[in-house]
C-alpha cells in the first residue's frame, strides 16, 4: 500500500514552519545570549545562511526522490544501506528529541499562566499532548496538516504583533557590549542554535504524501526559510533590545522564557501571557509536525528491511504508518522523562550537522554517478562548490560543539552501525549511487540496474504519469544499439528482420517500403535524428523500433551521420495511433536535454526509460 498524497503547498509551509518555530525561538535565545551576548541575533542569521546549501541539496534530492524517509532515503540510495541505517537512526532520533523537547516546553510555558504547576505535572502535560498527537497522526496526515495550518497562522499573527509593538521599544544601549564574544564564539553559538533550522528540511520526510512535490516541496521549503529566518532575527533582536541583560537570571543562568520576558517590558503581564500562548502554539505545532515527520523514517527503513517489517505496515482504514507512529511516540515519551536541556540541544545539533554534511555529499554522489533516472525537478545552484563549502563548515561547527556531544553522537552512530551489521546487512541488499560512481571509475563488470528501476518507478509516481498505449508499446518494443557506422540499406535490412518477427509482413516487403519511403522524401528530421515511418498491408499491426548508432548511419550526402533513429510501422487501420505516435516522439525529441541523454545512455533499458519518463501529453 502507498501513503496518501493529501498535502498541498500551504500544508508544506505550515509543517516546515511549525517544525522550526518552537524551542529554537522561545527557549534557546536565552542560552545563546549567555554565550555571546547582544550579538546573538547575528548567530541566528549566520545559522540561517549556513543552512542554505542543505536547503538546496535537500530540495534537489526530494524532487528527484519524493519518498517517505527524507534524510534516510536519500543517504541510503546514494551511499548504501550501512550509512543509510546510521543516517536513518540519526534523523529519527534527532527529530524525535526536538519534538519531545517542544512538547515538554508546552508544560514549561504553562507555568507562566498557572505558576502552581509542579515539574511532574509539566511532564504529564507533555505526555498528554504526545499521546493526543499520536492519535491525530494515526487517523490522517491531512487532518494533522490542517491542524498545523491553524496553529501556524495563529503563531505568525502573534509574532507579527510582537515585532510591530516591540521594534519601537528597542533600547540601543542594550547593544553597547556588542563585541562580548569572539568570531569563534559566534560560530559556536550558530552551531548550538543550528537545531532551530533543522526542522526546515524535515518536510522531505513526508514527501511521499505531498501533492505535486516537484513544485510544492522546494517552494514550500524556500518560503519557510525566508519568512522564518526574518522572524528569528527580528524577534531575537527585539528581545535583546528590550530586555538586555535581564535575559540572564540573578543566579547566572539563562531565562528559558526570554521572548515572554521581553513582551512583559512593553506590554505588561498581558503581553507576557500572549507570548506564552504563542510559545504553546509553537510547541504544539512542532510536536505535531515532529511526530508526523519522524515516524516516516522507521517506516522507510522497515520498507528496506533495515528495521522489522512490522513498522512498514499501513493502516487499511486511514493509510497511515500507525506502527511507526507508535514507536516514535514511545521514544519521545522516554525522552520527555529523561531530558537534559543544553546537552540535548548540543547533541541534537551535532547529529543535525552530521546529517546535513551527508546530505550535501549525497548530492555530489548522485550527480557524479550519472544515473540516468536521477531527474530532480529542482537543481542546487553553484554545484559542487556550495556542497563542498557546507561540508567543511559543518565539520568546523561539529568540532565546536565540544567533546561530550561528540562522544554521545559517536556512540549513537556506532550503535546504529552495529544494528546494521547484526540485522540489516543480512536482510537488505540494495544498490546505491556510490556503486554506480565506482562502476564508472573502475569499469567493473557490474550490471545491476536496481537503483535505476527504483528511480524510474519514483518518477512515474512523482509526476503522476498514467501510461498510455504508446508507453505500453515502448515497454516491449525492440531496441538496437549499433557500435559501428553503416549505410541506410544495411540499417533497413537489419530493421526489416527485427520488425518482421512481430509484424509478420515479410522481411523483404518491410525493407522495400523503408527504401521507397526514404526515396519519396527523407525522414531525417534534424542532422542527428531520423524517423522512418511506413504503412504496411493487413490489419491491427503496429510496432516501434528504437535505434542508436554510436558512429552514425549514412542516410544521404545531406545527412551523412544520423545517430538517433525511431522507426514506426503500422497498418492503415492504425492511422490515428500512427499520428499520435509521431506526435509523442516529436514532443520527446524537442526536450532540451534529449539528445545528450540519448547519446550518453548506458544500456538498452536506459534508452527505453528516456522515452517512458519523458514529459509529454498522454492520451
Amino acid at each position: 500500500m502507498k501513503l496518501k498524497k493529501e498535502l498541498g503547498l500551504f500544508d508544506v509551509f505550515s509543517i516546515a514552519t511549525g517544525a522550526m518555530i518552537s524551542s529554537g525561538l522561545f527557549i534557546l535565545p536565552g542560552l545563546a545570549y549567555l554565550k555571546i551576548g547582544p550579538s546573538v541575533f547575528l548567530a541566528y542569521l549566520l545559522a540561517g545562511i549556513l543552512v542554505i546549501p542543505s536547503l538546496f541539496s535537500k530540495a534537489e534530492l526530494a524532487t528527484a526522490m519524493p519518498k517517505a524517509g527524507g534524510d534516510y532515503f536519500f543517504i541510503n540510495r546514494s551511499m548504501g544501506a550501512g550509512l543509510g541505517t546510521i543516517a536513518g537512526m540519526a534523523a529519527w532520533f534527532s527529530l524525535a528529541f526536538k519534538s519531545a523537547f517542544a512538547l515538554l516546553g508546552i508544560g514549561a510555558f504553562t507555568t507562566i499562566i498557572f505558576p502552581s504547576i509542579s515539574y511532574n505535572q509539566v511532564k504529564l502535560i507533555a505526555l498528554f499532548f504526545c499521546i493526543l498527537f499520536m492519535f491525530m497522526n494515526m487517523i490522517s496526515a491531512k487532518y494533522s496538516g490542517k491542524l498545523q495550518s491553524i496553529l501556524v497562522i495563529g503563531l505568525l499573527i502573534i509574532l507579527a504583533i510582537f515585532i510591530i509593538l516591540g521594534i519601537g521599544k528597542v533600547q540601543l544601549e542594550n547593544f553597547s557590549d556588542f563585541n562580548r564574544g569572539t568570531l569563534r564564539d559566534l560560530f559556536a553559538t550558530a552551531g548550538l542554535i543550528f537545531i532551530s533550522y533543522s526542522g526546515l528540511t524535515k518536510i522531505a520526510s513526508i514527501a511521499e504524501e505531498i501533492k505535486n512535490p516537484n513544485r510544492n516541496l522546494p517552494l514550500g521549503m524556500i518560503l519557510t526559510f525566508v519568512i522564518v529566518t526574518i522572524i528569528y532575527v527580528l524577534v531575537v533582536f527585539i528581545t535583546v533590545g528590550v530586555a538586555g541583560d535581564s535575559i540572564i537570571k540573578t543566579d547566572g543562568t539563562a531565562s528559558l522564557t526570554p521572548i515572554s520576558d521581553a513582551a512583559r517590558f512593553f506590554s505588561g503581564s498581558l503581553g507576557m501571557i500572549i507570548m506564552a500562548i504563542a510559545a504553546l502554539l509553537a510547541f504544539i505545532s512542532t510536536g505535531n509536525a515532529g511526530i508526523m515527520a519522524a515516524s516516516r523514517t522507521p517506516f522507510a527503513m522497515s520498507r528496506d528491511k533495515l528495521l522489522p517489517r512490522f513498522f512498514s505496515r499501513i493502516n487499511k482504514d486511514y493509510q497511515t504508518p500507525h506502527h511507526a507512529i507508535v514507536l516514535t511516540v514511545v521514544l519521545m515519551a522516554l525522552v520527555i522523562i529523561f531530558l537534559d536541556l543544553e546537552l540535548l540541544v548540543k547533541t541534537a545539533s551535532t547529529i543535525s550537522l552530521i546529517l546535513f554534511s551527508m546530505i550535501n555529499l549525497s548530492v555530489i554522489i548522485m550527480r557524479e554517478s550519472h544515473i540516468q533516472n536521477y531527474q530532480p525537478k529542482f537543481k542546487s545552484p553553484l554545484y559542487p562548490w556550495l556542497q563542498i563549502a557546507a561540508i567543511l563548515i559543518y565539520g568546523f561547527l561539529i568540532f565546536e560543539m565540544g567533546a561530550i556531544p561528540l562522544i554521545i553522537s559517536g556512540i549513537f552512530l556506532l550503535l546504529s552501525y552495529i544494528w546494521y551489521q547484526l540485522y540489516g546487512k543480512i536482510r537488505s541488499n540494495r544498490e546505491s549511487a556510490l556503486l554506480y560512481m565506482i562502476r564508472r571509475i573502475k569499469a567493473s563488470e557490474l550490471d545491476s540496474a536496481e537503483l535505476e528501476l527504483e528511480l524510474k518507478e519514483i518518477i512515474l509516481e512523482r509526476d503522476s504519469i498514467q501510461k498510455d498505449r504508446f508507453d505500453e508499446l515502448i515497454e516491449k518494443c525492440p531496441i538496437v544499439d549499433m557500435l559501428e557506422s553503416e549505410n541506410k540499406e544495411a540499417f533497413f535490412a537489419r530493421v526489416a528482420g527485427i520488425l518482421n518477427e512481430t509484424l509478420t509482413c515479410g522481411e523483404r516487403e518491410i525493407f522495400q517500403k523503408l527504401i521507397d519511403r526514404e526515396a519519396e522524401s527523407s525522414t531525417v528530421i534534424t542532422p542527428n535524428l531520423a524517423i522512418p515511418h511506413l504503412i504496411l498491408p493487413g490489419e491491427h499491426k503496429f510496432e516501434v523500433l528504437l535505434a542508436r548508432s554510436q558512429k552514425g548511419v549514412y542516410f544521404s550526402e545531406e545527412s551523412p551521420i544520423v545517430k538517433i533513429i525511431f522507426v514506426i510501422a503500422g497498418t492503415k487501420d492504425e492511422r490515428q495511433f500512427h499520428l499520435r505516435s509521431l506526435a509523442a516522439i516529436a514532443q520527446i525529441v524537442q526536450q532540451p536535454d534529449f539528445q545528450e541523454k540519448w547519446l550518453k545512455a548506458q544500456n538498452l533499458e536506459s534508452l527505453r526509460d528516456i522515452i517512458l519518463l519523458a514529459d509529454r501529453h498522454r492520451h
